[in-house]
């Protein structure tokens, strides 16, 4: 499937979360086996050649296809979760959102020094979750290798505030 198809299964809800916000849904491309399949294939295209340890999945559209892709590269996953949801020692980061704040935790001991990381989230917006999360990648002495979007918001600039230049965003708005 080529990205014009694959767009075809992203719904946009208006006003949601809030007031002038257009929601980009995702949930028609989880539906289709077909949609799903290909989205896993084209977001690893770039990676399959980089030594991908981990696959880190950001709470919580970023576990769906986080886990797919790490299955794809062979590699182990590890979640990005809200506050108290994690058990153990974590690390926390504090974050700007488009609407608000938010924090990303990660359990200290889930990535090594030695680990090449791949960060996952369904939508590239602002740049502030990604950001939170390339920060709590680096505070574990891991090497983030890149970034990985279903969806990447243009207008916003989001890949601006991130300090690696391999994004890579299947499609834009």
């Amino acid at each position: 499937m080529n990205n014009t198809t694959l767009s075809k299964f992203i719904k946009d809800i208006p006003n949601f979360p809030k007031e002038g916000i257009v929601f980009k849904d995702i949930s028609p491309l989880l539906a289709s086996k077909e949609a799903r399949e290909s989205m896993t294939q084209s977001l690893i295209a770039p990676y399959k050649d980089k030594n991908i340890d981990v696959v880190i999945g950001i709470e919580s559209r970023g576990f769906l296809f986080g886990m797919l892709m790490a299955d794809a590269l062979n590699a182990k996953f590890v979640m990005m979760r809200k506050p108290g949801k994690l058990p153990g020692e974590i690390i926390s980061q504090e974050y700007q959102l488009e609407y608000g704040t938010d924090t990303l935790e990660i359990q200290k001991d889930s990535l090594s020094s030695r680990d090449n990381v791949l960060i996952h989230d369904d939508v590239l917006a602002t740049g502030g979750t990604a950001a939170a999360a390339l920060s709590l990648v680096e505070q574990t002495g891991a090497t983030t290798v890149g970034y990985s979007f279903i969806i990447e918001l243009d207008f916003l600039k989001g890949k601006d505030l991130l300090k690696n230049p391999n994004v890579h965003s299947i499609l834009h708005y």
